[in-house]
């Protein structure tokens, strides 16, 4: 983990944790993918899926149940930030695509790493899925 101890997570707006949450997120799935034998191209294919608005809305509403009120206050927070959208996205996707970003960054940089594994490993990639 390389997250600076004096890194006040109250100061930081949704976006910022989103940002950060993209990339934990996609390292994990770039992670998971890398174990099949599989050509680059496929491997890129398939972690694209799940880095993508729609696949990302999907998990966070199937985390939902599970998220305390703390993890939905962030999730809500991310959702409602003022962001662009992309062109050719759907912009409820995208909101809670930004939010579901925004939990995995919040749990990243708080140092929960347990719960951020325990939820992440309901996302099981697979080559050409």
């Amino acid at each position: 983990m390389f997250v600076d101890p004096n890194l006040d997570l109250k100061a930081l707006s949704p976006l910022a944790l989103a940002y950060v949450g993209d990339a934990v997120f996609e390292l994990f799935i770039r992670t998971k993918l890398v174990g099949y034998p599989a050509k680059m191209h496929e491997l890129h294919r398939s972690a694209v899926k799940y880095v993508q608005a729609s696949r990302q809305a999907e998990i966070i509403h199937a985390w939902e149940p599970e998220l305390t009120e703390e993890e939905k206050e962030v999730v809500r927070r991310g959702r409602n930030a003022k962001g662009g959208v992309p062109r050719h996205s759907d912009v409820v996707e995208y909101r809670y695509s930004t939010g579901m970003e925004a939990l995995v960054g919040y749990l990243y940089l708080s140092g929960r790493q347990e719960r951020l594994l325990e939820l992440l490993s309901r996302v099981a990639p697979t080559v050409g899925s």
